[in-house]
This record gives structure tokens, sequence and C-alpha cells, in this order.
């Protein structure tokens, strides 16, 4: 059974390439902002990961990682944010508040692989 990926982007173009790069794995779902994913995960979707952008609409990639871990059901999903952002300090929030990693943009859709496997691998999902 494929593990299940959440990728949360505001970006289309964005949500295809990881779409199309992770669907031979992961059973993909693409949701376009961090209320959205919310959303579809408090109406009891599981997932092993979320890839979720730090920009976006509706709710921002920072208020989407303190909804996370507000949430004793969401709390340890691995979570990795991507950002055009290359500021220190947004890295350091975003790690801080609960991120377990964070990727600038443009990124390699093989590096993310590698760390999200990486991540799966730590916690024996």
């Amino acid at each position: 059974m494929k593990k299940k990926l959440l990728i949360v982007d505001d970006e289309p173009s964005i949500g295809l390439i990881l779409e199309h790069y992770f669907a031979k794995e992961y059973a993909v779902t693409i949701k376009l902002n961090g209320q959205e994913a919310m959303n579809w995960l408090q109406e009891g979707n599981h997932v092993d990961c979320i890839v979720a952008d730090y920009e976006m609409p509706f709710m921002n990639g920072f208020e989407f990682i303190r909804q996370l871990q507000s949430s004793i059901f969401f709390k340890d999903i691995p979570l990795v944010m991507l950002s055009g952002k290359d500021e220190t300090s947004d890295k350091i929030l975003c790690l801080r508040e609960g991120a377990d990693d964070y990727m600038i943009k443009p990124f390699n859709p093989e590096e993310l692989d590698i760390r999200i496997k990486n991540m799966l691998r730590r916690i024996k999902i």
C-alpha cells in the first residue's frame, strides 16, 4: 500500500510537478492553501507526510504549522516547508514551531524525496 503524501501549495504548477514526481510511490493529494488542507485533514483523512508552502492565501505556512502542532491528531505528521524566502529567520521560525524541514524554491524533487524518505524511515512508518 502506498504511503500518503499531502501537498499544500497555492501555485498549481508546483502541485503538478510534485504530483507527477511522487505519484509512482505515494498516493498524492493536493490542496491549494492551509485552510483547505486543515479542513481536509479534519474530515478524517490520514497522511504520512505533508509538504507545504510557506506563503499561501487564507492560512499561511506559519499558521498551518501552528494549527497542526495544536492538534493531538496531526502534530506528529512529518512536515516539510517549501519557500521562496531564503531568510534565516523564516527557517528558524518554521523549525522552532514544529516543521521537520525547510527547503528553498526552486528545489530538486529528488532531494525532497530523499528528505521525506529519511523522515519516514526515522519514525518507521
